[in-house]
């Protein structure tokens, strides 16, 4: 018999499991992986983002779905606490640009290896290898059957199952339909930080161009719903990179909306600077083809799209420009603009939007309002946020608050 069954042995998985047994509790941890941590391994392209400095409020404005339902769980480990926490297992942790806290040695390894340690330091009992179903009687969660059979009682059980993305990883929407068998409503899942299709040619002859501190806006029926400023990276569909994926989060009707996605390439300059930088190149290159002449402004590789899109010959001599010409390509410098057709799928997919109802959970304690002694963390749950290492630590925080109070 033990006091807490943990399904799921990812980020907030462990971290339910080590929190539940350090109150002395006889926890056990199923994972259908051999291994455990295997998402946790390849996040932040095996670098793993941590968490993010930023304060409470800072990391709600980061949160896209039910921020408020997160309150308590950050109240009892915010950003702080887990970086005191990893630090205190070990792990030497650095802060990069925009509060992204990443293990010093780069490997997501670390992390999971301290999570592991964590689980082991306070005897966590694991199973591996093993998928589970939850048993309820008397509308309280009670135990777990096995693939294999074996019945395994307990006070509580926790699912830290994940969501849909990176399904090669286990995260295959197992807690969704456990809780769903459970009476729970589940939200409508979708990719979410996702790399995003776009439907003009042009975009794919810039393939592996990475910009950095650009601008970009998404609009939807003229209307601004998100702005970024960061890196984005053109590839053979479309584009990614943080700001890119970051927008993809406010595509919730693609397909059925239009977004239009507009990239200022000089941020820093405002219209009338733009316009005195591209006069002061021409002026350079007064003589020159037209196509000659960008060099200093524009990256290689942008220049022929940018030509192109301009609608200026490209051997036209620079002295030979229109002022109407020469405002045209200034507007297209600061209003670079695609748009989206559509969303790659869950195989790209960093998170999952979606998923257990928030309505149906007590955010005091991650418990279902439905089921006594069910209790969520992590992927599972309606909430999700930008990059950045806020996803990580929104999994950190439920999954302790979950331990805690099962």
């Amino acid at each position: 018999m033990y006091n807490a069954i943990i399904i799921g042995g990812g980020a907030s998985g462990m971290m339910a499991a080590g929190s539940a047994a350090g109150m002395g509790k006889k926890v056990l941890l199923i994972e259908k992986n051999k291994i455990l941590g295997k998402k946790l391994l390849i996040t932040g392209k095996g670098r793993c983002n941590v968490t993010n400095i930023a304060d409470t409020q800072r990391m709600m404005s980061n949160i896209t779905s039910n921020g408020r339902f997160l309150y308590s769980a950050f109240s009892k480990m915010d950003s702080n606490d887990t970086i005191n926490f990893f630090k205190g297992l070990g792990v030497s942790l650095k802060t990069e640009r925009g509060g992204r806290v990443f293990p010093e040695s780069d490997k997501s390894a670390d992390i999971a290896g301290a999570l592991k340690k964590y689980i082991a330091e306070n005897n966590v009992e694991i199973l591996n290898g093993e998928a589970a179903k939850i048993i309820v009687k008397d509308g309280q969660a009670c135990g777990v059957k096995l693939t294999d059979g074996n019945i395994y009682e307990s006070d509580s059980v926790v699912i830290a199952t994940g969501g849909l993305s990176y399904p090669s990883t286990g995260s295959t929407g197992d807690g969704l339909r456990l809780a769903k068998e459970c009476g729970h409503s589940i939200i409508d899942t979708r990719p979410a930080l996702v790399p995003i299709i776009v439907k003009e040619k042009w975009v794919l002859e810039l393939q592996g161009l990475s910009l950095k501190n650009v601008k970009l806006r998404v609009y939807c029926d003229g209307k601004e719903i998100f702005s970024d400023f960061g890196e984005m990276l053109f590839t053979h569909f479309g584009v990614s990179g943080p700001i890119a994926l970051s927008s993809s989060c406010h595509m919730k009707e693609i397909g059925k909306k239009i977004y239009v996605l507009s990239v200022d390439l000089k941020p820093a300059l405002d219209a009338q600077t733009i316009e005195a930088r591209v006069i002061k190149d021409f002026n350079k290159n007064i003589n020159r083809d037209y196509i000659n002449s960008l060099s200093e402004l524009l990256p290689q590789k942008l220049i022929p799209v940018i030509i192109k899109l301009s609608g200026i010959e490209p051997h036209t001599k620079v002295n030979q420009i229109t002022k109407e010409q020469r405002n045209e390509l200034c507007y297209l410098l600061k209003n670079l603009e695609f748009q989206a057709t559509s969303l790659r799928s869950y195989d790209e997919a960093i998170i999952t939007a979606g998923g257990v109802c928030t309505k149906e959970i007590n955010p005091s304690t991650m418990e279902s309002r439905l089921i006594k002694g069910l209790y969520f963390a992590g992927e599972v749950i309606d909430v999700d946020a930008y990059t950045g290492g806020y996803n990580l630590q929104i999994a950190f925080s439920t999954g302790y608050l979950a331990g805690l109070s099962c």
